[in-house]
């Protein structure tokens, strides 16, 4: 079961619930974190954790034999990105701006065009726990996060219950993060920003067909506007954090809500139930 946690912009609290929900199931199933926020992974600094495994992550890009090519330009004409460009009787490549489809190799009638592999990042695996956390981390200077994500994405588990922490936004990573998961929760604030990105966000979710829900963080703050919008919109509030100093003091500190703050276990088991209630599901948690 894989549950994407995202929201139309970055702040809201997405890891803060994704680690605490994680804790909770740990409990009683084998749960993986998958932090697809690979620009700026952070999931890891709130879990005691023991790095296991590091795999660096490679992307296919064109490498051009300018004895063999003639300047053509049938792989300029086919690549959509402007990855490979033709002048002054050359084909030249562009690696930064490559989607790594391989059309360019195959269009090319000399055969001039090959590939080779650049690395784009790496996948960093931990242990906390009953808590496994695959982490990407992509390299300073790659522009294009998605295909770290599919790789990531990739390792996950069908036996295992799977949190992933989306990337902020509602970009090509997120629409990478979210699609075919098993349900998205979007975290959003009861404010005007929060109301538009959450707009963005649901108009996402709309186009890639997964079911979702919404969590209001510092719920008491702001106004009623976020509520409206869901009730008139028939989308489900799956919970509601309030606005509480301690919070913030006990996020500051890279500690697990729910452990420091006992209080709050009910708030987010509140949120796993009524997860589990959207999703017709048969897994339990005890109170």
């Amino acid at each position: 079961m894989n549950i994407a946690i995202a929201s139309g912009k970055g702040g809201t609290g997405k890891t803060t619930l994704t680690v605490n929900l994680s804790a909770i199931a740990s409990e009683k199933f084998p749960v993986d974190v998958v932090d697809c926020d690979v620009e700026e992974p952070d999931s890891s600094l709130f879990l005691n954790i023991q790095k296991t495994d590091t795999e660096i992550v490679t992307i296919k890009i064109p490498e051009i034999d300018e004895n063999a090519c003639t300047g053509c330009g049938e792989c300029d004409r086919f690549c959509n990105f402007n990855a490979i460009i033709s002048f002054s009787g050359l084909a030249h490549s562009l690696p930064e701006l490559c989607h790594s489809c391989g059309g360019c190799t195959l269009v090319c009638p000399e055969k001039a065009i090959t590939e080779t592999d650049r690395r784009i990042g790496e996948i960093n695996t931990y242990i906390s726990e009953k808590i496994n956390i695959l982490e990407g981390v992509l390299d300073i200077g790659v522009s294009s996060s998605p295909p770290l994500i599919r790789t990531l994405k990739g390792k996950i588990s069908p036996e295992k219950f799977t949190f992933l922490d989306s990337p902020p936004g509602t970009s090509c990573p997120v629409v990478t993060t979210v699609t075919g998961c098993d349900y998205t929760v979007l975290v959003t604030e009861p404010t005007p920003f929060g109301l538009n990105d959450l707009i963005l966000a649901v108009d996402m979710m709309k186009d890639v067909k997964v079911d979702f829900g919404v969590v209001i963080n510092r719920a008491t703050t702001g106004d009623n506007r976020v509520k409206d919008f869901c009730n008139q919109n028939g989308i489900t509030i799956l919970g509601e954090i309030p606005d509480d100093r301690r919070v913030a003091e006990v996020c500051s500190e890279g500690k697990i809500l729910i452990h420091a703050l006992p209080s709050y276990r009910k708030t987010f088991l509140e949120i796993l139930e009524n997860i589990q209630n959207q999703m017709e599901g048969t897994m339990q948690w005890k109170r």
